[in-house]
């Protein structure tokens, strides 16, 4: 995949993964039992533009960083903290997920990271960030999830490429309680949260850069592969999906 046009294609949508606020706050609000403080210290991993970073910051009050690599998606996160005045207490940093040294252990009330994960993989993301988090702490992040043990043979194909760490819900939950997590709850995102600020606006932006980039063979090929994943969920979208994994730190 050529990456500059992948976030070429994708810079300026409503989002960067399925998701929704009220899914967002729907994860909090089941969070809020477990010992969630009243002003966490949070990390959003992954923070993309910012869309998480700011409910977080206004659902729970707390200090809230949220880290990513791209640039323009730094620059959309941190003019969204400037315009509601939240300077003092949410940060948008430039830091890898793979290298998060600069925070020490035990930092963190609170980990999230919305259709993130999947890029250090599920397991290894959990076992890589525990220690940023205080004993009893909590992690919420969605990962793509086989949603049946007998998938669709071209659903099967199409991600053995683009994701083939994916799993079963068993399979994570089990994962994340070997790397030292208790399992609070899960839940799958509806398929309103992959069309309405995802699927959709990409699909429509899709068309778009066809019109615009009609001869331009490099293009295509991007173009094509999106469309691809988004008519595979059209057809096969029963089968996998988007699990918000909710936990807590054990020790």
């Amino acid at each position: 995949m050529d990456m500059d046009r992948f976030f070429t294609l994708h810079d300026g949508l409503p989002r960067q993964a399925p998701g929704s606020d009220a899914i967002t706050q729907d994860a909090l609000r089941r969070l809020r039992p477990y010992g969630l403080p009243d002003d966490p210290v949070v990390l959003d991993i992954g923070c993309g533009p910012g869309r998480s970073l700011m409910m977080l910051a206004r659902v729970t009050g707390g200090r809230v960083t949220g880290i990513d690599v791209h640039p323009p998606f730094l620059a959309e996160a941190q003019r969204r903290i400037n315009e509601a005045g939240l300077g003092r207490r949410v940060w948008a940093e430039r830091c890898s997920m793979t290298d998060l040294g600069g925070y020490p252990p035990g930092m963190f009330d609170l980990l999230w990271g919305e259709g993130s994960i999947y890029i250090v993989g599920f397991a290894e993301g959990l076992e890589r960030w525990r220690h940023l988090l205080k004993p009893g702490g909590l992690a919420a992040f969605t990962e793509l999830t086989w949603l049946t043990e007998n998938p669709p043979a071209d659903a099967r194909a199409f991600w053995a490429d683009a994701y083939p760490r994916m799993a079963t819900e068993a399979a994570n939950r089990a994962a994340a309680e070997r790397a030292g997590y208790r399992v609070l709850d899960t839940f799958t995102l509806p398929a309103s949260a992959w069309w309405d600020e995802y699927y959709g606006p990409l699909e429509a932006r899709i068309g778009e850069f066809r019109e615009r980039y009609a001869h331009d063979e490099a293009w295509t090929a991007v173009l094509d592969a999106s469309q691809a994943e988004i008519d595979l969920y059209r057809r096969f979208g029963a089968s996998y999906g988007y699990v918000f994994y909710l936990l807590q730190r054990g020790g």
